[in-house]
């Protein structure tokens, strides 16, 4: 069985990781910023639960599959690559219409489905929860335990990307946005399209 000690410097790795730069956290963010706090949560928790099933796939063994049968990985990671690519050449497009025009009312649904399909397109996270999971936890982990790695996982995620939208989703910080909306967006899409372009031509 795991420890707390074991569990506790996992969280620690993720929230370190959740707090850097990347498509996720980017995504979340601007999604809180326009379509408000629920929005944001719902999206948090499509990222959430696609990275939580990354590192239940790590536990399996798949970043041996990958590894067995790199076409695979290729084609999820070039779909990943090519969504992302979408992403950014909307919110370019997008970047100097007044909200009201450019964004519709955002489903919660919808929300959810966009944050799980950023992160399904990013197999490398397979293959860091691989490696993270090697160094903090024992080998001789019971299916118990990492069921419970897995839901810890999902739980660290979603009360993470909470925290983020019940920060960024009040008026004060809607309005701050609306202000900078077309040199925000635009630097949103540049970021966005970069990771595409890096997660496309990367091996």
């Amino acid at each position: 069985m795991i420890d707390a000690v074991h569990l506790v410097a996992f969280n620690l790795t993720l929230l370190a990781a959740l707090a850097s730069p990347g498509p996720a956290l980017l995504l979340a963010l601007r999604t809180t910023l326009v379509a408000g706090p629920r929005a944001g949560i719902a999206t948090g928790a499509g990222l959430g639960l696609m990275a939580a099933a990354w590192t239940g796939a790590a536990l399996l063994g798949l970043d041996a599959v990958f590894a067995l049968f790199p076409f695979a990985y290729v084609a999820i990671k070039t779909i990943g690559a090519l969504y992302l690519l979408w992403i950014a050449y909307t919110l370019w497009r997008d970047a100097s219409q007044p909200l009201a025009e450019s964004e519709k009312p955002l489903p919660r649904g919808r929300a959810f489905r966009t944050g799980l399909l950023v992160n399904l397109g990013n197999p490398k996270s397979v293959l860091f929860a691989s490696a993270v999971l090697l160094v903090i936890f024992p080998p001789d982990l019971t299916i118990t335990s990492k069921v419970l790695i897995v839901a810890n996982h999902f739980a660290v995620e979603l009360a993470a990307y909470t925290c983020f939208a019940l920060a960024l989703g009040t008026p004060r910080a809607r309005a701050g946005y609306l202000r900078l909306k077309p040199v925000l967006d635009r630097i949103a899409a540049s970021v966005l399209g970069l990771l595409g372009l890096r997660l496309l031509v990367s091996r």
